[in-house]
């Protein structure tokens, strides 16, 4: 199984969403519809 690419921006914006948002990894995670630990790398 090959792993998934994700655009520099999509995960910028993903960050920003909890550093700057306050918004939980895991909710982030959820409405990206992403494993919490892929934004946890």
């Amino acid at each position: 199984m090959s792993s998934q690419r994700f655009a520099p921006e999509f995960k910028l914006e993903a960050v920003r969403l909890v550093k700057e948002r306050g918004v939980a990894v895991r909710q982030v995670a959820a409405d990206l519809g992403l494993r919490e630990n892929v934004l946890r790398k």
